[in-house]
């Protein structure tokens, strides 16, 4: 395979809802954290070489965003930029249009590695290399996911990722067939309300269907402390 092997890692209230703020209490008298805690102690578990999150998600826990900068000439070329060497894992965020702002090269100690579309300013780009923060493309409008994953292979070395939301990126990787196994932790209560995020919720028309010819097989269960439930399965997407 000439991309990395994709693992979809998340946490949902039972209706499938990822906004942890949002869920009911434990009934048993623990902080919600608490029970939350158990998917980062998990993350390290899978020996994985780089996590991926999208912008909005990247926005809400690590950086602050701005408008893409103004365009001008293209001078820079639009193929990888390794800043630095590195043997740890990667903080990999899919920033289509380059709003996000970096003020280090690194997430959590883990270096980061920018998914941009090629159509971003050469400003940004210099924004990036002054910051140390590495990059790779994912076609004109940073929509081609599977360009950006054979970079992170070929470029970066990543055999093995960890793909963690919000849900608009987990469906858009979905529709494109790249996720191989899911490891849904759910968590023992409700969030209700319609038009929340959930674990998989790819943009597009009401006509369509981008989990259409995936399979998925069960391959473990687990009843964890304070009734949180872990599944793994194995994802088969058509050819």
């Amino acid at each position: 395979m000439n991309r990395p092997h994709i693992l979809c890692h998340m946490m949902s209230s039972i209706d499938g809802r990822i906004d942890t703020d949002r869920w009911t209490l434990p009934a048993d008298g623990q902080a919600r954290d608490t029970l939350v805690n158990q998917y980062f102690a998990l993350e390290e578990s899978f020996d994985a070489d780089g996590w991926i999150i999208g912008r909005t998600t990247a926005s809400a826990h690590f950086l602050k965003t701005d408008d893409p900068m103004p365009q001008g000439a293209r001078l820079l070329p639009r193929m990888s930029h390794i800043a630095a060497a590195f043997e740890k894992k990667l903080a990999i965020l899919i920033d289509p249009s380059g709003k996000l702002r970096h003020e280090r090269a690194d997430l959590d100690g883990d270096p980061v590695v920018a998914i941009l579309g090629e159509s971003v300013a050469d400003a940004y780009l210099e924004h990036l290399r002054g910051v140390g923060v590495s990059y790779c493309f994912a076609g004109e409008d940073g929509h081609d996911l599977p360009a950006a994953m054979r970079a992170l292979h070929r470029d970066f070395g990543r055999r093995r990722l960890l793909l963690e939301g919000g849900g608009r990126i987990n469906g858009a990787f979905l529709e494109a067939g790249l996720v191989d196994a899911i490891s849904l932790l759910i968590y023992p209560g409700l969030d209700g309300q319609a038009g929340i995020a959930s674990v998989f919720d790819y943009s597009g028309s009401a006509t369509t269907q981008p989990a259409q010819g995936v399979s998925l097989r069960l391959d473990h269960v687990e009843t964890r402390n304070d009734g949180v439930v872990w599944l793994r399965y194995s994802v088969n997407s058509p050819p």
